[in-house]
């Protein structure tokens, strides 16, 4: 039996570099290719409309007709486990997403290359942000894949967004082969291991206690979400060790230093400050980003600040480690509670 260092290898991810997600982008194709279908897949994509409706309008798309039923392997029990273990930690998630997660990504350059191509990123980046925020909460949420969730709908819009932003990019001229397919399945990958695994590890970081089921849980249920955002299912690790091993290998490939990756952070911590309601000092903020990143990779990403204090760190573990003998609650109100809190202050921000 292969060991995963075996699995993972570079040959391996070689041949996931050069692919995308070839249903979906032939559907893509076959839409972009008349105007009117086009119009009805952007109006679909910007309001309310249900899935059924998308299957209504393009009805020879498995895909489609598919994307609101579990895989066989996916586990209800652990879904709920680890929709239960966001809502209790939702504020320390969403809060890692910006200091770890985002500038984790970026760090991989060819495959920063595509959001700093897509310009969004850089020049509208509270609307991009927050875009990425909600889907978070959406796909995290206490019935988002139970039978009508919501999270069914709101993975397909981000896998058929991702076939587009593929197929655009491709047009531009402005791609360079030598970088894989844009948004392809290694960078999608890494993407989905730093909202999971990368969160994980950032957590326990800041103090707080996870217990290896809760771990396995909230990774079943990011290999939930990558399944169905298309992400091969040889690249969604069945548990911890060999998540671990597929972001080692994406790392040690991809982590490198870029222009481009630096400015996609600098936006990013831009735009962390303006949402600095406690007054925290920048220094203390990117001071705590070089902590969760590590030195390597806040080099690589020039984030300029001191190492955090001792101190500081210490009372930042202290505080979460007494919040978790707190009792947490109902999850479900707990979850409600902080995504109207979220909207809230995303509301104020974008006046």
């Amino acid at each position: 039996m292969m060991g995963t260092e075996e699995i993972y290898n570079g040959t391996f991810l070689d041949i996931k570099r050069q692919s995308g997600d070839r249903v979906v982008d032939e559907f893509i194709t076959f839409v972009f290719a008349d105007n009117d279908r086009k119009q009805q897949l952007q109006q679909w994509l910007a309001d309310n409309s249900s899935m059924s409706q998308l299957d209504e309008m393009f009805p020879n798309f498995d895909f489609i007709k598919q994307s609101n039923e579990l895989p066989l392997w996916a586990k209800p029990e652990l879904i709920r486990e680890g929709n239960t273990f966001f809502a209790q930690h939702s504020e320390q998630i969403m809060s890692l997403l910006g200091l770890l997660s985002l500038p984790y990504c970026y760090a991989a350059a060819d495959g920063a290359m595509v959001l700093y191509l897509s310009e969004k990123i850089r020049k509208n980046t509270t609307k991009r942000l927050y875009d990425t925020a909600v889907f978070v909460w959406e796909v995290m949420g206490p019935q988002a894949f139970s039978k009508g969730g919501n999270g069914f709908k709101e993975a397909l819009k981000v896998r058929i967004i991702h076939a587009a932003v593929r197929y655009y990019t491709l047009q531009s001229g402005k791609w360079n082969e030598k970088w894989g397919i844009p948004i392809n399945q290694e960078d999608m990958a890494g993407t989905n291991l730093s909202f999971s695994l990368i969160v994980v590890r950032g957590l326990r970081k800041l103090g707080i206690t996870i217990s290896n089921r809760e771990q396995i849980a909230f990774l079943h249920l990011w290999k939930v979400v990558g399944y169905f955002t298309g992400v091969d299912k040889d690249l969604l690790p069945e548990n911890g060790k060999m998540a671990t091993q597929l972001d080692i290998a994406i790392r040690n490939r991809q982590f490198c230093i870029s222009e481009h990756g630096q400015e996609l952070t600098s936006s990013l911590i831009e735009h962390i400050l303006t949402l600095n309601k406690r007054k925290v000092s920048k220094n203390d903020i990117l001071g705590l980003m070089r902590n969760l990143l590590g030195k390597d990779i806040a080099d690589m990403l020039n984030i300029q600040a001191p190492e955090l204090s001792k101190y500081k760190l210490t009372l930042i573990k202290t505080v979460n480690f007494v919040k978790s003998f707190k009792p947490s609650g109902d999850s479900v109100h707990l979850y409600h509670q902080a995504y109207a809190a979220f909207k809230k202050q995303s509301i104020q921000v974008q006046q």
